[in-house]
């Protein structure tokens, strides 16, 4: 099944959802070899943009290999907002532009950025409307539930972001207090879907096909968003692309096929951003991917030191005999 927003139509309804310090680009390419239909960036500061950060632009380059994507803007200040969404539509690659308004981290609310725009629904309103009718690209939000538990109005919120001129909303049904804890209120995904004529992608807790299939029977949701589900996992993207096209259910990744696909990864990040800072980001995701695997975490102890990419290509091979030999013994 494919998904509509606005004028671009995507090849499925999978997204692979936007994660600070994480969906750089050679993450975003990775999920989008393993068949996401859409992939979002990390969160990109409005005032960087306006002030010309050279490191923000870098963050704003599209390849050709990762399209459909969307760049993810935060910011308060509708003036800076508006330049900052002119940019990306003009200047850059990107298909897709969204609005967060999600973020619960206190850098960024205490600012009046992210979920703590959920506190102010006119102001909200108001940005959405003013970058709608300053961009020719298609424009989402992603939303939270509410702000906190006592002022759960992610429905509101929705109506107004339709009736700015957004062509498709993105609903984590947690509040800014929970972060990343609890379980994901559906209902509200659902409450949404019935309150709106856009496409409403649910976000939360997906991890399987089961719970993108009980997410669309309890909700309706026109698409899935994913993201921490697939750290270390691009085949869940693939998994969940499959079986809904298909019905078909696809195997689960081999110890090798993780190792193999970490080791690319790795190269990636390393040639994005320098193997120092490259290989130093890549430690999470090498963990990631032999989370479960025996003896893991011998492994994972020695990941966390690790300073170069031989020396995680090393630790990879001695891990991949460990494994076939059943000998963990260099990892003692």
């Amino acid at each position: 099944m494919k998904l509509k927003i606005g004028e671009r139509e995507l090849a499925n309804r999978i997204i692979v959802g936007p994660m600070a310090g994480i969906s750089n680009q050679s993450f975003r390419c990775i999920m989008k070899k393993f068949g996401a239909g859409l992939t979002v960036s990390e969160m990109i500061s409005d005032k960087a943009i306006f002030y010309k950060n050279k490191k923000t632009f870098k963050m704003c380059e599209v390849s050709e290999e990762e399209r459909p994507m969307a760049l993810q803007l935060f910011g308060y200040d509708i003036d800076t907002m508006v330049q900052a969404a002119v940019y990306m539509d003009s200047q850059t690659d990107c298909d897709i532009i969204d609005i967060n308004m999600g973020c619960p981290v206190r850098k960024v609310v205490r600012n009046n950025g992210g979920s703590a725009l959920m506190k102010e629904p006119q102001h909200a309103y108001e940005m959405v409307k003013a970058i709608r009718e300053a961009i020719n690209k298609p424009l989402t939000v992603k939303l939270r539930s509410g702000w906190d538990s006592e002022s759960i109005n992610v429905v509101e919120m929705a109506v107004l972001m339709e009736k700015a001129g957004a062509d498709a909303v993105a609903i984590h049904p947690r509040d800014r207090t929970q972060f990343y804890s609890g379980r994901a209120n559906w209902d509200l995904i659902r409450q949404v879907v019935e309150a709106v004529s856009i496409p409403v992608i649910g976000n939360g807790d997906i991890r399987s096909i089961e719970d993108m299939v009980r997410m669309e029977e309890q909700t309706g949701c026109a698409g899935f968003m994913v993201a921490r589900g697939c750290l270390g996992n691009p085949w869940l993207i693939r998994q969940l692309v499959e079986y809904d096209e298909s019905g078909t259910r696809l195997e689960s990744p081999t110890a090798q096929e993780r190792i193999a696909q970490c080791l690319e990864h790795a190269e990636q990040l390393c040639q994005l951003k320098g193997e120092r800072t490259g290989i130093k980001e890549m430690r999470g995701h090498a963990c990631w991917y032999i989370d479960g695997l025996p003896r893991a975490n011998r492994v994972k102890a020695r990941i966390n030191f690790i300073t170069t990419l031989d020396q995680l290509k090393q630790i990879m091979e001695e891990y991949l005999k460990a494994l076939a030999s059943e000998d963990f013994s260099y990892f003692a």
